[in-house]
């Protein structure tokens, strides 16, 4: 299961929204560090394709693909050398597939921020910075092992070494490890490493209800922020935890009304899950009977072999061929049967490149 850990300075609003996306109940009161021990949610992905597929199934029961988030509490400049209990928090973003930084985007004086004035760049280099510093130490930490090894003619160890002084080098000049131009084999030599700087990021810029959001108040902060992300190569979704957490407790069929109301547009928890599966590569197919109708997680450009491996191991070591068909038009035509009479049905092999949306039956040794 993907697992994204929800990062940010303290006050920001991560467990507001770690709450809003589980509907879990942790602390979220107005002082640093109310979160000392991480929080783990499982969320289902929504997908309103799951349900059409499971109504035309006549589906038992319906299993969306799933995230788990787990909600890290506030870093702090000196993070890495231990301030605010930060040492143990990094700890733990260590084991994520990935990083949701929220960032505050709204003036609010009964909201303490704790570098003093709310400047959403400064908060982005703030945290990307003690990512960074802790990484650099693991990395000089592994090449100091690494000097015996070498000594003694190790190639292995050689290039391993080569590509931890590429990350010295983009870390020195400012970059993430994302963006120290290592190759593809270079990345599986430092992958046991698990460096944060080396996990997507993506940037939840959280608005207030009713506040001074920063987007609308036209003074240059905004758009700072905005370049700084792009200057990263990574991606921003705008999310109100706020109003999001609030609407837990609203019925379904109320909900749309109630943002209306609140003037926000949009489903900002959606938007934001469709954003980290953007940000991961991710894509999903499904498979769909009486029995149950499931959403399945695989990255983009998965062959048939790789996408069966997630349902199970047998089906990529095993794997026959594929019956795949796009969800929409087997939802058109009503039936496999009518499907299959259109030539619909596609029989595929291994060199196949799953589609999102598709349907899938597998078929194995």
């Amino acid at each position: 299961m993907l697992k994204i850990g929800i990062v940010g300075l303290p006050n920001v609003g991560k467990s507001t929204l770690f709450n809003a996306l589980t509907k879990a109940s942790v602390p979220a009161e107005n002082y640093p560090f109310c979160t000392i021990d991480p929080s783990v949610g499982v969320v289902g992905v929504p997908d309103a394709r799951l349900g059409a597929l499971a109504q035309f199934s006549g589906t038992a029961t319906i299993i969306p693909a799933a995230i788990e988030f787990v909600d890290i509490a506030g870093l702090v400049k000196g993070a890495a050398e231990g301030e605010g209990l930060g040492n143990q928090f990094l700890a733990n973003i260590r084991e994520t597939d990935a990083i949701l930084q929220v960032v505050r985007f709204f003036d609010d004086t009964d909201v303490h921020h704790v570098e003093g004035a709310v400047e959403p760049y400064k908060d982005i280099e703030i945290i990307n910075m003690e990512l960074a510093l802790a990484d650099g130490e693991q990395v000089r930490k592994r090449r100091d092992k690494l000097v015996r090894d070498i000594k003694t003619g190790s190639k292995d160890a050689a290039a391993e070494d080569a590509a931890l002084a590429k990350i010295e080098q983009a870390f020195m000049a400012g970059k993430l490890a994302l963006h120290a131009g290592l190759t593809a084999d270079e990345k599986k030599l430092v992958q046991s490493l698990n460096l944060l700087t080396m996990k997507p990021i993506l940037y939840a810029l959280n608005k207030k209800s009713g506040g001074h959001n920063l987007d609308e108040v036209n003074d240059g902060r905004a758009e700072r922020a905005y370049e700084l992300i792009e200057t990263l190569g990574s991606r921003y979704v705008f999310v109100d935890a706020a109003t999001e957490r609030e609407l837990n407790d609203v019925a379904d069929t109320d909900r749309d009304s109630f943002r209306q109301e609140l003037g926000v547009s949009g489903d900002g928890l959606a938007d934001l899950i469709q954003g980290a599966y953007d940000t991961l590569g991710l894509i999903s197919f499904f498979t769909t009977g009486i029995q149950e109708t499931r959403a399945w997680t695989i990255l983009r450009e998965s062959t048939a072999p790789v996408a069966g491996a997630a349902i199970h191991n047998d089906f990529k070591d095993k794997f026959i061929r594929a019956e795949v068909i796009e969800w929409d038009k087997l939802l058109e035509l009503g039936s496999y049967a009518a499907a299959r009479e259109k030539g619909l049905v596609r029989v595929e092999g291994k060199e196949y490149i799953v589609q999102d949306g598709d349907v899938i039956v597998f078929l194995h040794a």
